[in-house]
């Protein structure tokens, strides 16, 4: 068996680097891509922010407090997507057992692509060469025989925040087998996937502080005090042992929307607005991807950020924003609204791929009002959903969606990616 040779590409700074691609002038400033508004958080920060202390995760308030100079970009998913896109079309050009793990990560496994493209690290180095020239961004690589490995190098390679600016790295780390345990023993334990702050305290108790002294332990503590699945995980990875694939073209496992409001909800028609919101667009991207989903799941989060969800598991799977609307409808009724809500999500899970649908026999009721359900022929749902695909398809997204979302400024659909850090403050409000 060929030595494996795994990589993994993380792109650099990546939604603020894409930004930048649109807006030059903002280069060398401290830039952040996320919500700007009280409860907005941050989604990414250029170098120069992080020199503040500035990380992604940080509350937007936390983050201006830092570095009141920073300037707040709201993020525009659309083309974060489309920029990954061509990135990851470049990565299927070398190999094709490529595991995107967000829009600016990959493992590729080059195994068998060194006979036609050369060694592991010269491959490496021609798809920096590659997302430079074709996409004008930098990316870090991580070259080892293992994906846990490989993960933790290509953060070695990265550039590192400084006062005076970005010190680069090497760009490209390649950890060989003979170096594999040195470097993974000269981590914190919290360096391992799966050790989080949880974790990190049973560890603690057995005097394991580094990835070493974890590595040391005789398995049987470790199983004892994570229990045997994890602690047997741990261990291997430990002592460098993870002989997990590259898994291309993953399955989704859910797909949905939620939101954090810039003002708590409490009035019922304001909650039922955003849940329409919320099917609607969950369903047209379930019949984008020629999906349906058994089990719906609403989520809610209150002012003082308790958070509770709430699910129903149906029959046959759902893709219409009609059945979507009534299971959360449903969902939504058994939850007290009361104190407001802080968040709102509708999910949709249990996927599977389109196919012939079982219609049922009879009307499938559909509230229209407290109290008061008008039935309505599944049938003439799925018609209507067809020819709404058909209407955006050719004249976009906003040309038909639910009347109730219809303003002075047209129809206020849900994209993917809205408000995914958390409301903007408004233009006219003063920082």
């Amino acid at each position: 068996m060929a030595e494996r040779s795994i990589l993994h590409v993380d792109m650099d700074a990546f939604f603020v680097s894409v930004e930048l691609l649109d807006q030059p002038e903002l280069r060398g400033k401290p830039v952040i891509v996320g919500g700007n508004g009280p409860r907005g958080v941050v989604a990414a920060a250029s170098y120069e922010a992080r020199a503040f202390g500035v990380f992604s995760a940080m509350s937007s308030v936390r983050a201006r407090k830092l570095c009141p100079q920073a300037i707040f970009l709201a993020g525009r998913y659309h083309r974060y997507t489309e920029t990954s896109e061509q990135v990851m079309a470049i990565f299927a050009n070398f190999t094709p057992l490529v595991e995107p793990l967000s829009l600016d990560e990959a493992f590729l496994d080059v195994t068998g692509s060194r006979r036609l493209h050369g060694p592991a690290p010269e491959i490496a180095a021609e798809i920096r060469r590659r997302v430079f020239h074709d996409v004008g961004l930098t990316c870090s690589v991580g070259v080892a025989p293992t994906k846990f490995v490989a993960k933790l190098a290509s953060e070695a390679a990265k550039p590192k925040a400084t006062p005076t600016g970005p010190k680069f790295g090497s760009g490209v780390r390649v950890i060989a087998r003979e170096e594999l345990v040195p470097f993974v023993w000269s981590l914190p334990v919290q360096a391992l996937w799966g050790v989080g702050p949880a974790t990190l305290v049973k560890l603690e108790r057995l005097g394991v502080h580094a990835v070493a002294d974890l590595a040391v332990l005789p398995v049987e503590h470790v199983v004892r005090a994570l229990g045997e699945a994890q602690g047997r995980h741990l261990h291997r990875l430990a002592n460098g042992e993870d002989d997990r694939d590259v898994v291309p073209n993953r399955a989704a496992k859910s797909v949905g929307h939620e939101e954090t409001f810039a003002h708590d909800l409490f009035e019922p028609d304001a909650i039922d607005r955003e849940l329409v919101r919320m099917a609607d667009a969950v369903a047209g991207r379930l019949r984008q991807n020629d999906l349906g989903g058994r089990t719906v799941t609403v989520k809610v989060r209150y002012p003082d950020f308790r958070t509770i969800t709430r699910s129903v598991t149906r029959s046959e799977p759902l893709d219409t924003a009609m059945e979507l609307l009534t299971a959360s409808r449903t969902l939504l009724a058994s939850v007290d609204a009361s104190p407001g809500l802080r968040l709102l999500g509708v999910h949709v899970s249990g996927l599977s791929t389109g196919g012939p649908r079982q219609l049922q026999l009879g009307l499938t009721p559909v509230a229209e009002g407290e109290g008061s359900a008008t039935p309505v022929p599944t049938a003439s749902w799925l018609d209507a959903s067809d020819a709404i695909d058909e209407i955006r398809n050719r004249f976009g997204d906003d040309a038909i969606g639910p009347a109730v979302l219809l303003g002075e400024a047209g129809l206020r659909r849900k994209r993917r990616g809205d408000q995914q850090w958390g409301p903007n403050r408004p233009p006219s409000a003063t920082p």
